[in-house]
């Protein structure tokens, strides 16, 4: 079942809300997954360890390209670091590098 939420206000044309689907069923099946995944290293199977590190990569690779999609859409470092519970300058800081 698909809900709809209020999100980060987006600054391009002004302050307004958007309406997303929401994600958070999906989020709760990704994480079933994962610990999963985890579980069965775990167990002994040494050989899946290389790719459980390798989700971590790109768990960390996503979420950059997250943060820049939402930057590029307008919104604020200080919406973004509120909503990670992290200040505008720690967000700005492992974030942004040189970007606007």
């Amino acid at each position: 079942m698909n809900t709809v939420k209020p999100t980060l206000t987006a600054r391009t044309s002004g302050p307004r809300r958007r309406m997303v689907v929401e994600n958070d069923e999906f989020a709760a099946f990704a994480k079933r997954i994962i610990k999963a995944h985890g579980r069965r290293v775990a167990a002994g199977d040494v050989e899946a360890l290389t790719d459980l590190v390798a989700l971590s990569t790109l768990l960390d690779t996503t979420i950059t390209n997250a943060v820049n999609g939402l930057r590029q859409h307008g919104y604020s470092w200080t919406e973004i670091g509120a909503r990670l519970g992290i200040t505008r300058q720690a967000a700005q800081q492992r974030w942004g590098g040189d970007k606007p």
